[in-house]
């Protein structure tokens, strides 16, 4: 049987919202350990960390842009085109240029000291703090090495809260036009999305995103030529619009869960093992089976979603609670800080010589740690808390209020 659940919120959804921002902080410390390129780096990189972080890269942000659409259709259904959309400009904008300008900083200026330390003859300067900050906001550091240039002011991981804006915005417009759209999405995605349509359908919207798109825009983050990212977010951003108030979807995704998860693994275990074997940065596969892996890559994409929205429904529909508001609200905060927490940190342990299992452990200890501590200090100052994507309310708000990061 299908828990019912109140209509002005999901309970499941905010457990799921919470469970993926704080895999974001753990998917951001094993970039520091992975080889991958990123802001700052191990002196010792864990290649076997590669398949672990596969386990999460092709769905994580795409579950969060569904969640936020939910939310927002929550939001959207009792309240006017106009107050939403002023809503999410306060919600949003002041922690986007907030961090630009403040938290992020700290990330292009480690990078830049590793840059400088690791390629001493490359041109580039690691000026004090002070200087760089003003170089940053100025746009005028001009740090290049050859062609790759650090661009400032930045967004880094507020790329998502930029972008989330953009879509609130647009959605505005559709709302202005279609005002029953939600309910019209809801419709037109129980008519398509039955039986084993579920998981086909979007996996088949994924994979053709992945084939005819990503080759020709890769993914950027600079909101103006990151087309192939705007498919896929934008889409689950509606997706989950559509789907927020649908027993039917629900009750549908609980009844898949387990096959969901068997694909979801199953198609993990085939995309780990071909970004294993080509892993090299000159590899070159064949171009058949790069097709064939990049509907792997949906399958897993979307059943891993799939599964989660099935796993959450069956048991976190009626787990609501103190805990629950507590780090609904809190997980804005988190978000905005966590990651210059980790490029700080880490840079700075790694010059302490620890064995590698403990540094990382101290490190994912302290970034919760220190995301706890932001939120308790911030949100009882009124000053901040719009910096940091909260009302200017109490924050043991009711059960029956939007979350802090729709």
């Amino acid at each position: 049987m299908t828990p019912i659940t109140s209509p002005d919120r999901r309970h499941d959804l905010d457990w799921i919202r919470v469970g993926a921002f704080f895999l974001l902080i753990l998917y951001h410390t094993g970039m520091f350990y992975v080889p991958w390129d990123w802001h700052v780096k191990t002196p010792h990189p864990v290649e076997a960390l590669e398949p672990i972080m596969q386990l999460t890269n092709p769905w994580r942000l795409t579950l969060l842009f569904l969640v936020s659409g939910a939310a927002t259709r929550f939001m959207a259904d009792r309240t006017s085109v106009g107050r939403l959309t002023t809503s999410r400009i306060a919600r949003l904008l002041p922690p986007l240029l907030f961090a630009m300008f403040v938290i992020v900083p700290p990330q292009s200026y480690y990078e830049i000291v590793e840059a400088v330390a690791a390629r001493p003859g490359a041109g580039l300067v690691a000026d004090p703090y002070g200087a760089f900050w003003l170089k940053y906001v100025t746009a005028s550091g001009n740090w290049c090495d050859g062609d790759d240039c650090l661009v400032t002011p930045t967004w880094n991981h507020m790329w998502f809260v930029a972008y989330l804006l953009v879509y609130s915005l647009v959605l505005a417009v559709m709302l202005l036009l279609l005002p029953r759209l939600g309910a019209r999405l809801q419709g037109g995605l129980e008519r398509s999305l039955g039986g084993v349509g579920l998981l086909v359908w979007p996996i088949m919207f994924l994979a053709a995103m992945r084939i005819v798109l990503l080759p020709r825009f890769e993914i950027t983050h600079d909101l103006v030529q990151d087309w192939y990212n705007h498919a896929v977010s934008f889409a689950a951003f509606l997706l989950g619009f559509g789907l927020a108030k649908s027993e039917v979807l629900k009750t549908r995704l609980i009844k898949v869960r387990w096959t969901a998860l068997a694909l979801a693994l199953a198609s993990w275990a085939g995309w780990a093992t071909y970004a294993w074997v080509y892993r090299a940065d000159d590899a070159n596969p064949p171009e058949a089976l790069r097709i064939v892996m990049r509907c792997v890559y949906a399958t897993d994409q979307w059943c891993a979603i799939a599964a989660i929205l099935g796993f959450g429904a069956k048991h976190l529909s009626n787990k609501g609670g103190r805990v629950l508001r507590y780090l609904t609200l809190g997980v804005f905060p988190f978000y905005i800080v966590h990651q210059t927490l980790i490029v700080v940190m880490a840079h700075n342990l790694a010059k302490l010589g620890l064995p590698q299992t403990l540094e990382g452990a101290i490190l994912v200890a302290a970034t919760f740690a220190g995301c706890f501590a932001t939120y308790e200090i911030v949100r009882r100052i009124p000053g901040l808390r719009a910096l940091f994507g909260l009302k200017a309310q109490p924050a043991a708000a009711p059960a029956s209020r939007p979350p802090a990061l729709a």
